[in-house]
């Protein structure tokens, strides 16, 4: 199909889909739909819009399905692969353009880009985008820098409205010319709280431990997420190594699988070679997150790069102190002092340090833990984050006379 075929009247959308607005929710894989956004989209779907998810096609497909969002297969890759990326954008359109789209919402980098510029092609009425971190960090060399910031303009260019889940990513936005202060807005991030609740009958600290054969006084440090050096998982493994002569009873608990499409992916070998596998209990991938964080007595995540993370999110509402590492995002979801520790990007001394002082303290532990439940009952519920969204497009669709 001809690209000028794609392009058409903005206002013609809501004239093809009679009855609710049709949103369509767009990102790079099918995980990305089920873990961030699944909830948001069946709260828009109760909420009288027609939500339909964009992403390649995956294991988390049926998920989506079974609760009433109907997925849309379009072949994409997270790496930046420009010929890929091109047919990806024409058959996003296409697609866009065949579901007679009134919103396409846009989540993280690439498929912000892609997505976007997508949904322009093929006269999408309205296009909103969710910033959920940024490619590049303050350390990053300056070319590198460049071309990120060149393509969130080009993203930018393309949006209606703009909404960051991070204010530091919002203040960067504007510092950086991506966009100015009245394109965008600060959002935030939640998460279900109801799920996430450590007085839950469901949680079973003394079971999960058991079940993964971790002994009752063992000393745990926990990890969710994917498998990558950019998670700091290097450093981690490096900090353990550091405390195991002095803590005979830590133990290393990784929830999350090796992210074999990442060129910086880390597995189990890699642990051996470091010398802790013997320390290390590698759950894999787990839908039963609240236990496994009930299982930890510390989470770490010394990630260098983060948008606002939700496994800080979800630690703080199970009551369980964090570490984590002092960037963007992070600093978000974590207050020094109340919540849990920050330490700097790569340092594997600063956080090997961070985490003794809370192992060897189980009552400064239980002070962060109540001073991160508390904090997210405060600021991390996702149905704020929903009504937001919502409110958002309605003033959209008022704003273009499509409502």
């Amino acid at each position: 199909m001809p690209l000028d075929e794609l392009r058409g009247d903005a206002r013609r959308s809501l004239r093809w889909h009679a009855g609710r607005v049709r949103v369509a929710h767009v990102c790079t894989i099918d995980l990305s739909l089920r873990y961030l956004l699944g909830n948001q989209m069946q709260h828009l779907q109760r909420a009288g819009f027609d939500v339909i998810g964009i992403s390649a096609p995956g294991p988390h497909v049926p998920w989506l399905q079974a609760h009433g969002i109907r997925h849309v297969p379009v072949a994409m890759k997270r790496a930046f692969t420009p010929l890929h990326d091109l047919r990806a954008v024409l058959e996003l359109a296409r697609v866009m353009q065949r579901e007679k789209l009134s919103i396409v919402h846009t989540h993280n980098a690439k498929t912000g880009l892609l997505g976007q510029l997508a949904a322009r092609l093929a006269g999408v009425p309205i296009v909103v985008n969710t910033i959920h971190g940024f490619y590049f960090q303050d350390d990053t060399p300056a070319l590198r820098r460049r071309f990120y910031v060149v393509l969130e303009q080009i993203a930018a260019a393309c949006s209606d409205d703009i909404l960051s889940q991070s204010k530091e990513d919002l203040e960067t936005a504007v510092r950086e010319h991506i966009c100015s202060m009245d394109e965008i807005e600060h959002l935030g991030n939640g998460i279900d709280l109801a799920r996430f609740d450590p007085s839950s009958p469901v949680v079973d600290r003394a079971r999960v431990r058991a079940s993964l054969g971790i002994a009752s006084d063992a000393l745990v440090v926990g990890f969710v997420g994917r498998l990558v050096e950019e998670k700091g998982v290097r450093e981690l493994w490096a900090a353990v190594r550091e405390l195991r002569a002095r803590l005979p009873k830590l133990v290393l608990m990784i929830v999350g699988e090796t992210d074999t499409h990442k060129g910086d992916a880390l597995s189990q070998d890699d642990a051996k070679a470091v010398g802790i596998d013997d320390l290390c209990v590698f759950t894999g991938w787990r839908d039963d997150l609240p236990g496994m964080y009930t299982a930890m007595d510390v989470l770490a995540l010394p990630s260098h790069r983060e948008g606002f993370p939700r496994t800080l999110m979800e630690a703080a509402a199970m009551g369980v102190p964090v570490v984590a590492t002092d960037i963007r995002g992070c600093r978000e979801a974590v207050e020094p002092g109340r919540t849990g520790l920050l330490v700097p990007a790569k340092d594997a001394g600063a956080l090997a340090r961070a985490l003794e002082g809370l192992l060897v303290d189980e009552g400064e532990r239980q002070r962060l833990g109540t001073g991160g439940r508390a904090l997210a009952q405060a600021r991390f519920d996702e149905r704020r984050i929903f009504a937001t969204v919502e409110q958002h497009y309605h003033e959209l669709l008022r704003a273009k006379g499509l409502a």
